[in-house]
């Protein structure tokens, strides 16, 4: 999706309710920002933020139901090839995806926020 604040492309998500388990935290939040309703699967990666200490967890979702919409978070929700999410969205955050769909994770990785950190 294309993020209201700063026009990026990035992956839906948030911070977990106190209460929420974090699979409940991720239907919760692409369905909040897309409209979508998932089923979520698997984990697919653990991502660090150095800059912010920020620690994020990727999970493949399958679409359950409902029709892709914008919310004041996003301002485009479309479906995105491989070629496109490479070329629309900064490296940090097509890494993520792409890991997702590749199906060998869970993938770890670190990041500065916007480049991966290579060790």
């Amino acid at each position: 999706m294309r993020r209201v604040d700063n026009g990026t492309w990035e992956l839906p998500g948030g911070i977990l309710e106190l209460t929420e388990t974090p699979e409940a935290g991720v239907a919760r939040e692409v369905r909040e920002e897309t409209g979508i309703r998932v089923e979520v699967e698997d984990l697919t990666g653990v991502y660090k933020n150095t800059t912010r200490g920020i620690v994020a967890l990727d999970f493949r979702c399958r679409p359950a139901c409902g029709t892709e919409r914008t919310s004041a978070e996003s301002t485009a929700v479309p479906w995105l090839t491989p070629a496109e999410i490479e070329e629309r969205m900064p490296e940090v955050y097509a890494i993520r995806l792409l890991g997702a769909l590749d199906g060998n994770g869970p993938h770890v990785w670190s990041d500065d926020g916007k480049q991966l950190i290579r060790h």
